[in-house]
This record gives C-alpha cells, structure tokens and sequence, in this order.
C-alpha cells in the first residue's frame, strides 16, 4: 500500500487483522453502550489467550451473543448458553460463556442507575481521555489505580472476567486512555478525536 511504507504503528501490530484492529478501532473514544458490552466481553474472553485469537472469533461472538445486545444477552438461558459451548467458532471456556449473561445483568443494573453505561465508564476519566504519551511499549502499564478501583467496582456490581488488568486492556480499547505509542501515527490522530 502506497504511503504506508513508512508508517510507524505500535510495536504490537504484528499481523494483518491486528493492524486494521489498530489503525481503525483501538484508542478510539468509544459512547455507543453495545460497543463498551461487546469489548468488556471480548476483554474478558481473551484472558490467557492472545488478542488476535479473539478478533478471529468476533465476528461469531456477534453472532452467538446477539450483537452484543445487552437486553438481548440477559435473556439467554442456561440451555442456550450450554449450546453456545458446542460452538467451536467462539473460546469454549464454561466461564466465560456463562459470565457473559452474568455481566449482562450487571451491564443493565449499572445503565438503569447512570442512564448509559457510557456516562458511568467516562466519569471514571472525568470525561476525557487519559493521555499516555508513552515513548516505549515497556512504559505501557498492565494495570493502574484507575483500572483497579473499576475492576473493583465492576466486580461489587456484579461482573466477572473484569480484573484490573482485563479493565486495563478495556480502556485501552475504548479511548479511555490514549496509549498509542507517541511515535506511532494513530496517537495524535485519536488525541485528536479526545
């Protein structure tokens, strides 16, 4: 691709469905409430794999769970979910697949309470993003105070497959906090979109 030669991205953009995940959708402020459930499942599904196993089934995650519609998702039933664990095109863990109801349920709880989950997620930022402005991939934390009181919160809510570092990756995801590396091209682009 023309121009793209000597266009420098973050040292873990390793692979072709990587990149586009990176130059189209990671850091980028996310306010649409089904894209927060869709990555805090997704987040929580990649624990102890690698990210690029879980964009490969995403687009049956969609499928299986509904668009990643939460109304939809708290009404599945244990029958549908034991299905759902035949389903060798998504990650056939137990836990996870049950928790994604679980989480649904909470989701709801925490939207009837903020009006929008995107309002309750952003005033943990105070409404902007945090700017990482790091230099190195090795400055890129797993985990902050901020995930942590989330995790924890989340957690009292309800919620499983939302430890510090699972949030962490989250708010990465959804532009809570810019950690494109500041010499890769997608960092001023997403500060700008703050």
């Amino acid at each position: 691709m023309i121009g793209e030669i000597n266009m420098h991205r973050c040292d873990w953009v390793t692979s072709t469905l990587l990149q586009h995940y990176h130059d189209e959708e990671w850091g980028v402020p996310a306010h649409d409430d089904c894209k927060h459930f869709e990555m805090l499942i997704l987040e929580g599904a990649q624990a102890g794999l690698s990210w690029e196993t879980v964009l490969r089934k995403r687009d049956a995650y969609r499928e299986v769970f509904k668009g990643f519609n939460p109304e939809r998702v708290a009404q599945m039933n244990d029958a549908e979910l034991d299905e759902h664990l035949q389903n060798p095109a998504i990650i056939r863990n137990r836990l996870k697949v049950f928790c994604t109801r679980k989480n649904a349920l909470a989701f709801l709880g925490i939207q009837q309470e903020f009006g929008s989950f995107d309002r309750y997620i952003w005033q943990w930022v105070d409404g902007k993003p945090l700017d990482g402005r790091r230099e190195s991939t090795e400055e890129v934390p797993t985990a902050t105070d901020i995930s942590t009181a989330l995790s924890k919160d989340l957690k009292k809510r309800g919620m499983t497959f939302v430890g510090p570092t699972i949030i962490y990756a989250y708010m990465q995801a959804v532009g809570l906090v810019n950690d494109h590396l500041v010499s890769c091209f997608r960092y001023p682009e997403v500060e700008k979109m703050s």
